[in-house]
């Protein structure tokens, strides 16, 4: 049952996250949230063969379009700015828990090139690294 509210929730986030009058999605400002949703966000993403703009703070899941949408597929304006942290979740109780296991996996979905370059900031912790400006040029083409 967790699943389906995972994969509905999905749906219905992708169906106010698509603009339907271009072939374009545009990230202007996402949060992230549980990984597989996203997943599935962005794999329908790219059996449309939409483009994806970022075009502002695209943090946590929303990140793994790297990983799902072609690169050729994507781009980032001067506003975007990419977050990543190490894999958590709610426990029972109401509290961020870290797990080294989803960290782990959750790398393992990057691409290599992106992979060296969370290596290179000392990994996926508790804290956000950001990924911007030259930086993110060097992973996501510049919207023209």
């Amino acid at each position: 049952m967790k699943w389906c509210a995972a994969i509905v929730g999905a749906f219905l986030s992708f169906c106010s996250f698509a603009t339907s009058v271009s072939a374009e999605v545009r990230i202007r400002s996402d949060g992230g949230g549980e990984v597989g949703s996203y997943l599935y966000k962005f794999a329908l993403i790219r059996q449309s063969g939409e483009r994806v703009v970022i075009d502002g703070p695209c943090l946590s899941a929303c990140t793994l379009l790297l990983a799902v949408i072609p690169r050729n597929r994507i781009c980032a304006t001067e506003r975007a700015n990419l977050g990543f942290h190490a894999a958590r979740y709610v426990s029972d109780s109401g509290r961020l828990v870290m797990t080294s296991e989803g960290t782990r996996r959750v790398m393992a979905i990057y691409p290599p090139s992106v992979q060296r370059w969370i290596k290179s900031k000392g990994g996926l912790n508790h804290h956000m690294i950001y990924m911007n400006g030259n930086e993110l040029a060097a992973y996501v083409p510049r919207c023209s």
